[in-house]
């Protein structure tokens, strides 16, 4: 559940706040 909560919660930063979306990215260490 926490997975695809945080799943979706990516999808709607990188739509309306892409600049927050590649800090939360470049934090997690997620590569895409």
């Amino acid at each position: 559940m926490m997975v695809s909560r945080r799943r979706s919660l990516l999808d709607y930063l990188k739509k309306y706040d892409s600049e927050r979306y590649k800090t939360v990215i470049s934090k997690l260490g997620i590569r895409k």
